[in-house]
């Protein structure tokens, strides 16, 4: 879940920027942001951090939005496919919006907290997500946007060792679940999630008190910061979409192997299901397959593999193409991930990249690249 990068001016910045400044960071436009790449440490480097010991992202870009009122969920319900009404109190749940065509308009996280249902949404899509919510439920629940906050990103083994000295209650979450807690003098909205495959947590807090936060985080031993670069490799690691790049407005759930994420009370047969744009196809994909498949790839060379290269197979049909591709700093070797036809989709089937008119040898591989990490109790 993150965003597809953008370029209008002027940049947008976050509470965070003269502290990114001050460290050093390569900044650069993401989303209407100017926004970390990376630091003086490198990507690899901040990968590495992330992956042994603990990293921080500014991830304040990001959309947070408050939707109150007795018909909220049942309302949501209407522009996801995702169980919303059972979703427990102070427990989080990956969901989707949808169009009528059953692409995905985006993905987001939703959290149950007394009084509210607590949105995370991607920067290149919230002003639109907010829009949407405005139109289509506005006059069921409020929709309460919350550009007063920032939100951190605290990822890594060592994640917990470094919050818990600023509030120990924060150990004992368990991955998808939240909590209030106060941090380096802050009330903040915190959850045991992430995008990096790590355990790790995701902190909400008041624009004004960020950077202190982010300070006392920086403070502590096992914290260094990390930027863009870094988060895209973690995250196609662990094998996690990047919204505008792996899924899009016209790509559906099941072709993006999300159907994981549509619980059976959804589903076609289930108590509440369809009732969400889209429903009807993405139903008749659940039962009978969709045409395409999200596979994973590894290179079978050295030669790393990027975004928008065609996928070939033994004939040289173009049977593909490459939606993310990077050489993974943990798995040591070129690893993608792209849409081929559901035939080819089966792991380890051989397939070509076309890289600079050269064919490049991969493979389907098994995702994701490096193994979840997230503590679940």
């Amino acid at each position: 879940m993150s965003d597809a990068p953008s370029a209008s001016a002027p940049l947008l910045q976050t509470p965070l920027h003269a502290l990114h400044l001050e460290l050093g960071a390569r900044m650069v436009p993401f989303a209407g942001y100017a926004m970390p790449v990376q630091y003086p440490a490198g990507i690899i480097a901040e990968h590495r951090q992330c992956r042994e010991a603990a990293a921080l992202f500014d991830v304040s870009h990001m959309g947070q939005v408050r939707l109150v009122g007795d018909d909220a969920a049942a309302a949501l319900e209407t522009l996801v496919p995702q169980d919303i009404a059972g979703l427990g109190l102070l427990k989080q749940r990956y969901a989707f919006f949808t169009n009528d065509a059953g692409g995905l308009l985006d993905d987001l996280m939703v959290t149950r907290r007394e009084g509210d249902l607590f949105l995370v949404v991607n920067a290149g899509c919230k002003d639109a997500d907010i829009a949407h919510l405005q139109a289509r439920i506005g006059a069921r629940c409020q929709v309460i946007p919350e550009p007063e906050r920032a939100l951190l990103a605290l990822q890594g083994p060592k994640a917990v060792d470094a919050l818990a000295r600023l509030d120990a209650g924060v150990a004992a979450l368990t991955f998808m679940t939240g909590g209030h807690f106060r941090l380096a003098g802050a009330d903040c909205f915190v959850t045991r999630s992430g995008y990096t495959g790590e355990d790790g947590y995701e902190i909400s807090v008041p624009a004004a008190q960020a950077v202190d936060l982010a300070r006392a985080l920086l403070a502590q031993p096992e914290v260094k910061p990390a930027g863009l670069g870094a988060r895209d490799t973690l995250r196609l690691e662990a094998g996690l979409c990047l919204y505008g790049h792996d899924i899009d407005a016209g790509t559906s759930p099941i072709e993006a192997g999300l159907q994981w994420a549509i619980q059976k009370v959804r589903r076609p047969g289930g108590e509440r299901a369809g009732g969400h744009p889209g429903a009807e196809v993405i139903g008749a994909q659940l039962t009978g397959g969709a045409a395409r498949r999200r596979v994973g790839l590894v290179g079978l060379e050295r030669l790393p593999v990027r975004e928008g290269a065609p996928l070939l197979d033994a004939e040289g049909r173009r049977v593909g193409q490459v939606t993310s591709g990077t050489v993974g700093p943990s798995v040591g070797q070129p690893i993608a991930m792209g849409y081929v036809e559901t035939a080819l989709a089966a792991v380890g089937t051989a397939l070509f990249a076309e890289v600079r008119g050269r064919r490049v040898p991969m493979q389907v591989a098994a995702m994701p690249f490096a193994p979840h990490r997230y503590f679940r109790g």
